[in-house]
């Protein structure tokens, strides 16, 4: 089985879950609400899961084996890194266009009335 898409739905600046993505398997199967946490200075995933009856959790959906969910986890890892990559990008555009907008706004001459 093959990941043929990993897509990064939300992410967060706060608290220790950072973000929600998406999976796509064999272009066949899709994932969603796998969270990524970060926990002791490590990041990791989360499959997701339902809440029983005695407040505990269950996962919907997980890998079988470590040697799956090991390829999963960097996978998921590498697609929130160019997340946050590209994030930091469009962050860094935008200050950079506010700024020359302010520049443009405070060479304009006064009007004198």
């Amino acid at each position: 089985m093959q990941i043929t898409d990993v897509k990064v739905r939300k992410l967060f600046d706060e608290g220790p879950m950072k973000a929600i993505v998406s999976v796509t398997f064999d272009g066949q199967l899709a994932v969603h609400d796998i969270k990524i946490i970060n926990a002791r200075d490590k990041f990791f995933i989360v499959m997701p899961s339902r809440k029983n009856p005695d407040d505990t959790y269950r996962d919907i959906v997980h890998p079988i084996n470590s040697h799956f969910r090991t390829s999963l986890e960097e996978a998921v890892l590498a697609a929130y890194e160019q997340e946050l990559a590209a994030e930091e990008a469009r962050r860094a555009e935008m200050a950079l266009e506010e700024a020359m907008t302010a520049d443009v706004v405070a060479e304009e001459p006064a009007l004198n009335v």
